[in-house]
């Protein structure tokens, strides 16, 4: 199983309305992609605020193996949800982290 891990620093002007709506789409590529087992999102709640970086939301995927995980990143659903994530994030892809497991 891969774990699909994303960090994320929105600017302040997006609501927690706007975030919400956003990994709903995502939650919905779960019905779109076979292999997706789980999908969550968490608030980050360090409080190492000079290491957290502002990156303060978060959310994964587990993929059932790294060939759905390389379907999830090519498919054009995920890559329009993905544009408009970035776009609501502090200095683009610069607000964004990704870090891909296997557990």
């Amino acid at each position: 199983m891969i774990r699909h891990l994303v960090h994320l620093r929105f600017t302040d002007t997006v609501s927690e309305g706007e975030k919400q709506a956003l990994y709903d789409d995502l939650a919905a590529l779960s019905g779109h992609i076979d292999g997706i087992l789980d999908f969550q999102h968490r608030k980050n709640i360090s409080v190492e605020t000079p290491l957290v970086r502002g990156f303060n939301d978060m959310f994964w995927f587990d993929f059932r193996d790294i060939s759905v995980r390389d379907a999830y990143l090519v498919d054009p659903t995920h890559q329009e949800i993905g544009g408009r994530i970035v776009a609501k994030l502090e200095g683009g892809a610069d607000g964004v982290f990704v870090c891909d497991i296997e557990m």
